[in-house]
């Protein structure tokens, strides 16, 4: 196993993949190639959304938080998983972890809450066409938008606080690359049973109740499609609904597996390697799912390059 510098009294050594040296090299490079590819990816969307008029929808306004969500998520942990895996120093400071476990545990509960808010969207696209615009108007988009919002900040605020709270009698080796509830509550010398019933509570309702929420926005969807029995509404419904379910498979299929087993996932490398993929991977692949399956966001892209190109024109011609 490679040798972890403890030198910095009072700091959180983040065991990470430091049992794996080899291992770091190639997983360095990963995570490198896909933060670069989150950051443009998602600016983009954010971008696009904003600057294409087509794109002024209740869709792509929640998609654009989401891209954000994802572009913050991200920068809160690869940044400092980078430097644990470029070099010996594999410590992080009391301080960044609390910023760390907060900002995390905040959007990756907001994306939970926005996930589902994008499903019922997509219900109301479907269910519900001739009064789309009236159910989704903008003033109902923002306040979804709020709540997501308010629910991963008061998640944080209420799960971080305590998990920081408990004593840890000098433990400081995290067994895991980032500060996470799960891996924290380890640390702790006391009994704990009562913080993981509570960790588990917390994960029935910010994971399992969107989730359920999804599930029943989508089977309305199938519902209402196979009534129509046209196989153009079945091209319709997919090209609507197919990028987001895409992307709730992704994120739900691996967060629940960290949260709502913690004990038997984030003790073994397994834990480690779920949590890699939605916390740097998902985020990487949100994009290009929306990109290569939307017609409308590769338009507003067309649409953009091509004003760009007439702008540059008419300069050359002056």
């Amino acid at each position: 196993m490679m040798t972890i510098n403890e030198s910095l009294a009072g700091d959180f050594i983040l065991v990470g993949f430091s049992d794996h040296p080899q291992l770091e090299k190639i997983l360095f490079v990963v995570v490198l190639i896909s933060y670069l590819l989150t950051l443009l990816g998602n600016t983009a969307i954010i971008l696009l959304s904003c600057l294409d008029s087509m794109l002024h929808t209740p869709m792509y306004y929640f998609l654009t938080h989401l891209s954000f969500v994802d572009l913050c998520f991200t920068t809160s942990i690869a940044p400092q998983l980078l430097w644990n895996l470029h070099g010996p120093y594999k410590t992080i400071s009391p301080t960044g972890c609390a910023i760390q476990l907060y900002t995390s545990l905040a959007l990756g509960s907001t994306e939970c809450v926005l996930l589902a808010v994008m499903a019922f969207d997509r219900y109301a696209a479907v269910c519900q066409p001739l009064h789309y615009a009236t159910v989704m108007h903008s003033r109902l988009c923002q306040s979804l938008v709020g709540m997501a919002w308010l629910s991963g900040v008061g998640n944080t605020l209420i799960q971080g606080t305590i998990t920081l709270r408990l004593p840890r009698c000098g433990n400081r080796r995290i067994y895991h690359f980032i500060c996470e509830v799960p891996a924290m509550v380890k640390l702790a010398c006391v009994n704990i049973h009562a913080n993981e019933v509570q960790l588990f509570m917390a994960s029935l309702v910010l994971l399992l109740l969107p989730l359920t929420l999804i599930l029943i926005s989508y089977g309305c969807i199938a519902q209402a499609v196979m009534r129509i029995r046209s196989a153009q509404a079945w091209r319709k419904a997919l090209g609507t609904c197919g990028s987001h379910l895409l992307v709730v498979t992704l994120f739900y299929g691996t967060i629940t597996a960290v949260y709502i087993q913690p004990n038997s996932s984030y003790a073994h490398s397994q834990g480690k390697f779920i949590t890699l993929l939605y916390t740097i991977v998902t985020p990487t692949l949100n994009p290009l799912i929306y990109t290569l399956r939307n017609k409308d966001v590769k338009g507003a892209l067309k649409r953009l390059l091509q004003k760009d190109r007439a702008q540059q024109s008419e300069k050359l011609k002056r």
